[in-house]
């Protein structure tokens, strides 16, 4: 059996309103734009009917996709409580030590992951190193330049 798909409970929501949106505004907009190509005459040297189809193509991909994350996902308990270890839906403030700088992470599934909005996934090389580790631990990272981090503070 195919592992579980881990999802915040914030990326969830996110997931469903993105489907809905797809599915109850963005399909008919495509379905719109079809039409109007279709309009046009000549389908065979129809810029519009091809790019309109080529959206709709990519709209219905998209709903599978999300329709199958959502099917196939597991909700990660975030709880309430403090914690001592690193974990899928923490908070992490971390330093590298190299630098000397320091960056803060909340740990998602590979779904959510959005490094640059300070979103990582617990199997990238940074998350995959400090999942389970605690406050004060020095890890190394496995990555093309391997680097060393250090954990600085762990929220939830």
């Amino acid at each position: 059996m195919a592992e579980k798909i881990k999802l915040t409970k914030a990326g969830y929501k996110k997931l469903e309103e993105e489907l809905r949106t797809l599915l109850d505004v963005t399909r008919d907009e495509v379905k719109r734009q079809l039409a109007e190509a279709r309009a046009q005459g000549d389908l065979s040297e129809n810029a519009d009917y091809d790019a309109a189809r080529s959206k709709q193509a990519e709209v219905e991909g998209r709903i599978k996709e999300i329709e199958y994350i959502l099917a196939n996902c597991e909700i990660i308990d975030e709880g309430n409580k403090k914690t001592n270890k690193v974990a899928l839906g923490s908070t992490v403030t971390i330093k590298n030590l190299e630098t000397d700088k320091e960056e803060e992470y909340t740990i998602v599934g590979s779904v959510e992951s959005d490094p640059f909005n300070g979103k990582i996934s617990n199997s990238c090389p940074l998350g995959e190193a400090i999942v389970g580790k605690s406050v004060g631990d020095i890890v190394d990272v496995k990555a093309i330049k391997n680097y060393k981090v250090q954990i600085v503070k762990i929220g939830k």
